[in-house]
């Protein structure tokens, strides 16, 4: 399990995207996820990184907010459309993918995937082992 984490996070941080991109997409599939962990986590990085509250508080509501660049808006659209359950079909359609495309090169855009493959890895242990929000990654369950 380390090891895919660990190949998971140098894929993150290969510099084809914006850190602070990862950090809104992650902190939207948290959010969708119902996940305290991941969105207190997520906020956490953002507010270290020095983006604004409304910024932040926003990604709830990224479709009518302002703050957010194309690039970003499109990553936000990718995380809920794979994470969204949808009755009729395909998750992520052909026209999102090109708009992804437009936005991002093959690296940047594989990059991207990566960070919502971390979440997905990661998913079972926030929803099941329940981690405790605010603890750094090894000090975060309880006994």
């Amino acid at each position: 399990m380390a090891v895919v984490a660990e190949g998971l996070h140098k894929v993150m941080k290969n510099g084809s995207i914006p850190q602070i991109t990862i950090h809104l997409l992650q902190l939207r599939a948290g959010q969708i996820l119902g996940s305290t962990y991941f969105t207190i986590r997520e906020t956490g990085n953002l507010r270290q990184a020095g983006e604004s509250e409304e910024r932040i508080t926003a990604v709830a509501t990224w479709r009518d907010a302002t703050y957010f660049t194309d690039a970003e808006r499109v990553a936000l659209e990718l995380v809920e459309a794979v994470l969204s359950p949808n009755p009729s079909g395909e998750r992520v359609p052909d026209e999102l993918y090109a708009k992804a495309s437009a936005h991002y090169d093959d690296k940047a855009l594989w990059t991207l995937i990566m960070a919502i493959a971390h979440i997905g890895f990661f998913t079972p242990a926030a929803l099941i082992a329940k981690p405790i929000p605010g603890m750094p990654p090894g000090q975060n369950y309880s006994d």
